[in-house]
């Protein structure tokens, strides 16, 4: 599978996933009156997606990477044996799951706001859930067990896509994506603006959505070692994985790189998110 008609189904806002759920800081921005009408909301979209967009790009492309070649076997224990030569965790037996916590660890440490972590798990858990369901893999069922509270939403849209047949790339659009439409489609609603103006605003940003998922994934393809070939991040080259590496090793090497994700902040998301965790009158969880 070449992964586009996966891509198109995780980008669908009637995926039952619930995003629909999710105004991605526009509520609280509408309610603080910074965001009235169509000029703000382009600022604010192509603000959004320059930050938490770029961020929760790379880390779905990593998820996908990641998914592609562990597939639930034990390249966990290929990652804790490198890090820790002790005796393994009882934990440990569950493959894969050491990494995946890894991952997942990854993407809590650069959400500064504990509701935007909130909002993201939640969206993750349904995802989750829902891809278990459409895209039965080893590698879901491995995420599933390592993060039984809910994994961060990049990280399940990664481990989703590639169960779907997507590249680590089109993993990375389809994050990049989400992170402005479903804020989008919430002004509408909120500010009753036309949709076809709404919509124009994505059409114009279709150019920083291509961008984001190439600088996505190339904050993973410039922590390759000196002494390893890149592994293409894009469509072209098997999901990520360096042909002739075993999976194990290829798996601890991607983690090896995961330092190198973008941690851009937006402090006036995560004061939008914590202003509207407070808001009894609410109209979207977050």
């Amino acid at each position: 599978m070449n992964g586009d008609a996966a891509l198109l189904l995780l980008a669908d806002s009637r995926l039952p996933a619930g995003g629909h759920a999710h105004s991605g800081g526009v509520e609280e921005a509408v309610r603080r009156g910074t965001v009235t009408g169509a000029g703000d909301l382009a600022r604010f979209l192509r603000g959004r997606l320059a930050t938490a967009g770029l961020v929760t790009a790379a880390l779905a492309a990593a998820a996908c990477e990641l998914a592609a070649v562990d597939s639930g076997g034990s390249a966990g224990r290929e990652l804790r044996a490198a890090c820790d030569p002790g005796p393994p965790p009882a934990d440990d037996a569950a493959d894969g799951v050491p990494l995946w916590r890894r991952l997942d660890a990854e993407a809590d440490a650069r959400t500064a706001s504990p509701a935007q972590r909130g909002a993201a798990r939640t969206q993750g858990r349904l995802l989750l859930r829902t891809a278990r369901r459409m895209w039965p893999s080893a590698a879901l069922d491995a995420l599933a067990r390592a993060v039984p509270e809910g994994p961060h939403h990049p990280v399940a849209l990664g481990a989703a896509a590639a169960s779907a047949g997507c590249a680590p790339r089109q993993a990375a659009l389809a994050a990049a994506y989400t992170s402005v439409t479903g804020p989008a489609t919430a002004a509408v609603r909120l500010l009753g603006l036309d949709p076809v103006t709404v919509h124009r605003l994505l059409a114009d940003l279709a150019p920083a959505l291509e961008d984001t998922a190439h600088v996505a994934c190339a904050s993973l393809d410039d922590a390759v070692p000196a002494d390893d070939e890149p592994d293409g991040c894009g469509a072209g080259h098997h999901q990520g994985r360096q042909p002739g590496r075993h999976p194990e090793r290829q798996a601890a090497w991607q983690a090896a790189r995961w330092h190198a994700l973008p941690g851009h902040s937006a402090p006036a998301l995560d004061l939008l998110a914590e202003g509207h965790l407070t808001n009894p009158m609410k109209l979207f969880v977050s």
